[in-house]
């Protein structure tokens, strides 16, 4: 962990900063673990955690899930050319940065003021190959060349819903252009029983990709509770072996799911459309408390 040489530096990180944005009321609070660390809330739903002083850390859970599929879609080390649908905080493209040197990302957040924000409060490191955009997810995914990104990840939020039209059989379409031949695309789905958001998005990317695989918490796969599950898909062969020992290994377990038992869980969903893609759902409001 990194420690301030300024002492009334450190004292002022340590204060939590509330300002409005274009998607709400943001907030940065700090984290009494970690000096410089922030949590980054909206309307008082976490968005994301970073810690400038240990961009290797990801404390949330769908983050670390996030940063299982990151360490395997390439040898370690090896430089990646990344797209980031949705920035929050940045986290995850602190964290391609940090494994993954000299990796070209670009990102794409919307909300032009809360960019403005993190860069002011939670400044990247400005030898990192970040660029930023401020534009809806879909039109700045239209400006990556074509077959330009090994990774595509979507995170995208607005309040605590996903767009709809970025759950589309048409919306991928445009992810697998991005991609280059055998590149990994992964989204932060969320979603709570009976599941039916999550299973017509599996059934949307199994329209697409040839290989697919679900990392969630038991609890969320049984219908349980309200959470989140990332879902990896590629034309190429996906490492479900160490995805799962990792998942598994993990300080809150999660499962994954692959070839048959996700057929199973998807139980006949059909593959979204733009003509009748929804949100997915909001969150109960116990979640947040």
């Amino acid at each position: 962990m990194g420690k301030s040489r300024n002492p009334g530096r450190r004292q002022a990180a340590a204060e939590a900063v509330t300002e409005s944005v274009d998607g709400g009321l943001a907030q940065l609070l700090p984290d009494r673990e970690r000096p410089r660390a922030r949590t980054l809330l909206i309307d008082g739903a976490p968005q994301s955690h970073v810690d400038p002083d240990d961009p290797r850390h990801l404390s949330f859970e769908y983050q670390r899930r996030f940063g299982h599929v990151v360490d395997l879609v390439a040898p370690p080390g090896k430089p990646l050319h990344a797209v980031h649908l949705g920035g929050g905080a940045f986290t995850l493209a602190r964290y391609v940065a940090a494994t993954r040197p000299r990796s070209t990302q670009q990102v794409v957040e919307r909300d032009a003021a809360l960019v403005r924000l993190v860069r002011r409060e939670l400044p990247l490191d400005p030898k990192a190959r970040i660029r930023v955009r401020s534009v809806d997810a879909r039109e700045g995914l239209a400006k990556v060349p074509d077959g330009w990104a090994g990774l595509v990840v979507t995170d995208v939020f607005s309040g605590t819903r996903t767009p709809a039209h970025l759950t589309s059989t048409e919306f991928l379409d445009d992810v697998r252009r991005a991609l280059a031949p055998g590149g990994t695309y992964a989204v932060n789905l969320a979603d709570g029983p009976p599941l039916t958001h999550l299973r017509g998005q599996i059934a949307t990317a199994a329209a697409r990709f040839a290989e697919l695989a679900l990392i969630a918490d038991p609890a969320v796969l049984r219908g349980k509770r309200f959470g989140n599950a990332v879902l990896v898909a590629s034309d190429a062969p996906l490492p479900i072996a160490e995805l799962t020992r990792r998942a598994a290994s993990d300080a809150h377990p999660a499962r994954v799911l692959h070839g048959r038992e996700l057929t199973d869980l998807t139980g006949g969903a059909r593959a979204v459309t733009d003509l009748a893609a929804v949100a997915s759902p909001a969150p109960p409001a116990s979640v947040f408390r």
